[in-house]
């Protein structure tokens, strides 16, 4: 039997790569079933915890679907998928190793402010957009 619960995107809201990352799923996700958790949240944070991370040191995105659980590039990977359009252009990730996937989203992940800069993807005004978001 299918889990219930909607698919879920765990991610950071002050990250601009982020919240750009969050708009890219509103749009590809026509059928509005993704939801966001940003990890500030109370949402975020628990379903940062129950998979033993620090919602206090943000550099994992996180997918949810069917009680199976995606990190760092495997998540965008299969939200990709998910979404269907041109989100599904990210499988090519999948050709590097996934040491070395991880290596990399790692390095990007700790540098993400400095690379990219800050935003708050919970002060956009769409309501359609802030719908998905979880509390």
């Amino acid at each position: 039997m299918p889990d219930p619960t909607p698919p879920i995107a765990v991610m950071d809201a002050t990250c601009a790569l982020c919240s750009w990352g969050a708009r890219v799923i509103h749009r590809l996700d026509r059928a509005g079933e993704i939801k966001i958790a940003p990890i500030q949240s109370q949402t975020g944070a628990r379903l940062m915890r129950d998979n033993g991370l620090d919602p206090l040191d943000p550099d994992t995105w996180l997918f949810i679907e069917d009680g199976a659980v995606w990190r760092d590039f495997d998540a965008l990977i299969r939200v990709g998928q998910r979404s269907g359009g041109v989100g599904r252009g990210l499988i090519v990730l999948k050709v590097l190793p996934s040491t070395f996937r991880n290596w990399l989203y790692q390095r990007i992940a700790r540098n993400r402010y400095a690379m990219f800069g800050r935003g708050d993807m919970c002060a956009l005004p769409d309501p359609a957009f802030r719908a998905r978001f979880l509390p």
